[in-house]
């Protein structure tokens, strides 16, 4: 059996470009790693997902509750694994994943009373990892940028046009929320958090990359 880290964080936060330099960092080592993105919006399976982030449910989204809207998550997450890299993980490769079930963990719980949050994240584990059957992660990784300075940097992503934001992003209140989530399960979960700012702005690429592989490959 493989390995599987996963690299998590809310919109803005780099974890797309942060998966691909930690892949690129296990090539180089010589170890067989696989890069996989959540949603993968040109498969088929982002169907209903996209078709929630675009607003077709309700504008807020709390328009869809925080059961309905993982489901969504979790049939994408299951079609890409058993698509795309099912034979490559059971066989011992590395895969690092942009995202993955605890994307649902953090944006979802923000939709639920915090006395809810324990009894949706039992159900939300159990559901991915024991129902479905998809890998549990060996290693989560939480880059921590408080939504200030992503929405700072998402508003740079799209020059200026809010328009292009999904509901997630145009949520200043929602990503507030999400963020506090972030945090709680970070620490009962044990994932790991790094801290990707100054404070105030975000630290380079290359600075926020070094505490990432230090983490995973030392």
């Amino acid at each position: 059996m493989g390995k599987l880290i996963v690299i998590e964080g809310l919109d803005g936060s780099g974890k797309a470009t942060q998966s691909e330099l930690l892949s690129t960092a296990f090539s180089l080592t010589g170890t067989s790693c696989k890069k996989v993105s959540f949603p993968n919006y040109a498969s088929p399976s982002s169907a209903l997902v996209k078709m929630y982030l675009g607003g077709e449910f309700g504008d807020n989204p709390s328009d869809v509750n925080a059961y309905a809207a993982s489901t969504f998550y979790a049939v994408d997450r299951y079609a890409g694994y058993k698509k795309e890299w099912e034979d490559f993980y059971i066989k011992g490769g590395v895969v690092v994943a942009d995202r993955y079930t605890t994307s649902n963990a953090v944006h979802q719980c923000s939709k639920l009373k915090k006395i809810e949050w324990d009894q949706y994240l039992d159900w939300l584990f159990s559901f991915e990892y024991n129902q479905i059957g998809i890998p549990t992660p060996d290693i989560v990784i939480f880059l921590d940028v408080p939504p200030a300075v992503g929405q700072m940097l998402m508003t740079k992503r799209y020059s200026g046009d809010e328009t292009k934001k999904d509901i997630h992003e145009k949520d200043v209140e929602y990503l507030k929320k999400s963020y506090e989530a972030a945090k709680y399960c970070a620490n009962k979960f044990g994932w790991k958090c790094i801290d990707c700012t100054d404070g105030e702005n975000m630290l380079s690429i290359s600075e926020i990359s070094e505490k990432v592989k230090e983490f995973v490959l030392s």
